[in-house]
């Protein structure tokens, strides 16, 4: 099978359409869309160069995807075509890469292409996770329950995401204001003042003279910090992207403290909903635990995951792998051990990503309890050292002329 664009027309109308077809060959091509009652104006195999590529770049947020996939559950369910769903959906969406994406998505669906792989052909907008669902409804006939599933799930997760990313705003906004003002106080009001101190030739305290000293850096060698900076940056990068570099970089996040158990939890819980909304989908076992692997986000889960599913191909339990690592909380593997046992591993992923949910929203609660006590004593300090090095020096001087 071959996918061909195409320019056609209605037989009694005069506006154009353009879109993708599935088909054989060239002939049959044709043939199908004459049978949908179109007169071909154009048709040519479509290429798979850059231009094909353009499309699928990015851009495309949580959500997007979210509102996407809420939106055309709900026309689905309403008993909607799912070519005149997606078609209402274009006309709702703002974000202009999704809505191309869509166009032709629905083109293709309309040629005679199954929807699930339509979207396989934009990966950068619908992931592997996404598509299997779709292609599970398809095939169980369910599209409309798993398009609620799907919009559930895409929902819970954009909602997780954005409270960690919450409970972290504040405390970054602090911290870089007070980094960018540091930098500043240090390059154009710490000279000026450290100058009135040096001409009255007093011996000056060592906080004074670090001061001064760090300054100096700042003033003589403020491209080498940029450069540092940039450097750290663009290493750091690579390091992230590299397979072996995000290993050791996950691995990390799951033991530093207060944090590393966070991680931890967003790891089950991204593994538990995912599977659960698969297997509700109609995926089975193995091929739901080799597309969650993808969905973790984490490698060390992501290699934990995919031996289990070797080992559940082998005729093993589920939880024999978690149990074996120090980083998954225990109660994980025995209440994956539990659900298999008694046939109702649904419910039993549904209570587990419910548990670890609450979990992270304690966490976060009690670290943003911590993060602020601890941001005002670092402001505490900062100002202290201000107040030692320079404002009180300035005043023995004062007092003693």
């Amino acid at each position: 099978m071959a996918l061909y664009n195409y320019r056609v027309k209605k037989r009694d109308e005069d506006d154009l359409m353009e879109g993708l077809v599935e088909a054989d060959s060239e002939s049959m091509a044709v043939d199908i869309l004459e049978e949908k009652g179109y007169f071909v104006l154009y048709l040519e195999p479509k290429k798979r160069g850059f231009a094909s590529l353009k499309l699928t770049l990015g851009g495309v947020s949580a959500k997007d995807l979210v509102i996407f996939s809420r939106q055309l559950s709900i026309l689905i369910s309403a008993g909607v075509a799912v070519v005149d769903a997606l078609q209402d959906v274009v006309a709702q969406t703002k974000n202009v890469k999704l809505k191309k994406a869509i166009l032709k998505v629905s083109s293709e669906v309309e040629g005679g292409v199954k929807f699930s792989e339509a979207l396989s052909h934009y990966p950068k907008v619908f992931d592997s996770f996404f598509i299997n669902i779709i292609k599970s409804g398809e095939v169980s006939g369910r599209l409309q329950e798993v398009l609620i599933y799907l919009a559930d799930q895409l929902e819970k997760d954009y909602d997780l995401k954005s409270k960690i990313k919450g409970a972290l705003i504040y405390p970054a906004f602090v911290v870089g204001s007070l980094v960018v003002i540091g930098v500043l106080v240090m390059m154009f009001v710490v000279p000026k003042l450290t100058d009135m101190l040096t001409q009255t030739g007093a011996e000056l305290p060592f906080t004074t003279r670090m001061l001064m000293g760090l300054s100096d850096f700042f003033l003589g060698f403020w491209w080498l910090v940029l450069i540092f900076l940039v450097g750290f940056g663009v290493a750091g990068y690579f390091i992230v992207k590299s397979p072996r570099g995000r290993a050791i970089i996950d691995n990390i996040k799951l033991h530093l403290p207060v944090f590393g158990k966070m991680f931890n939890s967003i790891a089950v819980i991204k593994f538990t909903r995912s599977l659960k909304t698969l297997s509700l989908g109609g995926v089975d076992l193995v091929q739901g635990l080799e597309i969650t692997a993808e969905m973790v986000g984490n490698t060390v889960y992501r290699g934990l995951i995919l031996e289990t599913k070797e080992v559940v191909e082998g005729g093993g339990s589920i939880g024999e792998v978690f149990s074996n690592n120090k980083n998954v909380p225990k109660m994980l593997p025995q209440m994956l051990e539990t659900g298999e046992d008694t046939g109702r591993i649904d419910d039993v992923l549904t209570k587990i990503s419910e548990f670890y949910t609450r979990e992270v929203n304690n966490l976060i609660a009690n670290m943003m309890s911590l993060l602020e006590p601890f941001i005002m004593i670092t402001l505490g300090v900062a100002v202290g050292l201000m107040i030692t090095a320079v404002i009180m020096p300035m005043y023995e001087i004062s007092t003693n002329m």
